[in-house]
């Protein structure tokens, strides 16, 4: 991306007390629940860490307790900042062990008045004691309780706990992408499973007859409804539930009478059963899909999956479930969504096989096949029928085989041996060899002519006698 600094437009800060029982700002060290101190970082949006710098600083004169995790006391825990990249909109989430905020209007007044553009503040209260950085209850303290961004042409609503990509500009290229894979007409169903707030399912919809989109978390579920009211999206719907349960429960209804599952499509043609998806859009979290999933949309076959992951090592294991339920991977791009960042964003094309049930996956090692990049370059046949139009003579595999072995090109194990070590086989006529080496060269299997057969067997006499000299007299 051009600018590869300060582009996170979501930046969690946690509050604690250091050794010395003094209030710290900062982040969680790697794989720990130590804070480390700092005021800003490099690729965090620059100023959602000089709101979180200003909360910090009220925190005396309010006589706001920070939270120590070790004793359970304390009010302040999390602050957690959005940005939305095309409005300039901020919203602050205070993240408290309690619902009783002190002073809570001066407060706001104070952080606002330094920080205008914070179009909304919401109080969070987490009361357990959990890894977890947001409480299941919210409070608006200001504001609507939600900001609003826009991608790829469609406003999305953005709460405390909605999922939404940091990276917009790179998140844009990434949603493009998959939609060039999906390649949508206007006539196909989409099912958007892992949907989130709906974003790639909204921006499909305007390519697609229908989309539903399927998610666990209610909240993000809440906003995707609106997003889609929001941009008079028609031909989409929302589904509150597990991917993996949902697929499951629409394959099985698929073969009966049975009731559809909330929110299934329906094709009047068919009397009310359900439609299966033509085109797969999954962007399941870190941990990847179930082989459950997988095995559910092989037997819906739709036409294209489209695989967004965040998770390299998890991508390629569930590639490999995909590819043995018929499906091999057409197409494939890395986004960097994360710069500074071991991480990568994936988006993958997987076309089903025609005809799948004839065929089988066969796992090729060039090593154990021994054939060597010369050797693939051209056949026996064409050698032969090079040799035949060029030079007006027949040669056989045997001779090719032993011009080729002269040069150092590698045969088969089993190609061409003699039935036993005592098998005698005639040697290649000179003229037959020459008129070979030419068709090798041709066909960009050797690049020079190399030495006579006389010459090798000097130089191999030669070595020998170097590793055996005889004694100086």
């Amino acid at each position: 991306m051009d600018h590869p600094t300060h582009y996170r437009c979501k930046v969690n800060a946690a509050f604690g007390l250091d050794r010395k029982g003094k209030p710290v700002l900062g982040r969680y060290e790697k794989n720990s629940h130590h804070i480390v101190p700092a005021s800003s970082c490099m690729i965090e949006d620059g100023r959602a860490n000089e709101i979180a710098g200003a909360i910090f600083s009220l925190l005396p004169s309010f006589r706001i307790r920070v939270y120590d995790e070790d004793s359970g006391y304390g009010l302040l825990r999390h602050v957690q900042i959005r940005r939305s990249y095309a409005t300039g909109q901020y919203m602050v989430t205070l993240v408290c062990t309690d619902p009783v905020f002190p002073s809570r209007q001066n407060f706001i007044k104070a952080l606002r008045s330094r920080f205008p553009e914070i179009a909304t503040i919401i109080l969070n209260i987490n009361d357990r004691h959990t890894s977890m950085v947001l409480g299941g209850r919210n409070i608006i303290l200001y504001g609507k309780g939600y900001i609003e961004d826009v991608l790829c042409g469609c406003t999305f609503r953005i709460s405390p706990g909605s999922f939404y990509q940091v990276n917009p500009p790179q998140t844009q290229r990434l949603y493009e992408t998959a939609l060039r894979y999906a390649a949508l007409t206007g006539k196909e169903t989409v099912l958007d499973a892992y949907c989130g707030t709906g974003t790639i399912g909204l921006i499909a919809a305007g390519k697609a007859k229908q989309v539903i989109g399927v998610e666990l978390n209610a909240d993000a579920v809440r906003d995707a409804v609106w997003n889609a009211r929001c941009n008079k999206v028609k031909n989409i719907r929302f589904v509150n539930q597990d991917a993996t349960g949902y697929m499951e429960e629409l394959a099985a209804q698929r073969q009966s009478a049975g009731r559809l599952p909330a929110g299934a499509f329906t094709d009047d043609r068919e009397s009310g059963k359900s439609i299966y998806p033509d085109v797969l859009i999954l962007d399941p979290p870190r941990s990847g899909t179930t082989p459950e999933f997988i095995e559910t949309a092989a037997r819906m076959a739709p036409e294209r999956i489209i695989y967004i992951s965040c998770g390299p090592d998890t991508l390629a294991r569930d590639l490999e479930l995909f590819r043995d339920k018929g499906y091999r991977t057409k197409e494939a791009q890395g986004f960097d969504l994360f710069p500074y960042t071991e991480h990568v964003e994936t988006v993958c094309l997987l076309s089903k096989l025609s005809g799948a049930k004839n065929h089988i996956s066969v796992k090729v090692d060039m090593d154990e096949m021994d054939v060597t990049a010369a050797e693939s370059k051209a056949t026996y046949d064409e050698i032969r029928e090079w040799v035949q139009e060029n030079y007006g003579m027949h040669v056989t595999n045997l001779n090719i085989a032993q011009v080729k072995r002269k040069h150092g090109i590698i045969e088969r194990e089993n190609y061409n041996k003699p039935k036993s070590l005592d098998s005698k086989q005639p040697g290649c006529p000179e003229e037959k060899v020459k008129a070979i080496e030419a068709a090798l060269r041709f066909f960009q299997m050797i690049y020079e002519v190399q030495e006579s057969y006389s010459v090798r067997e000097n130089i191999h006499k030669n070595n020998k006698e170097c590793d055996h000299p005889t004694s100086a007299t």
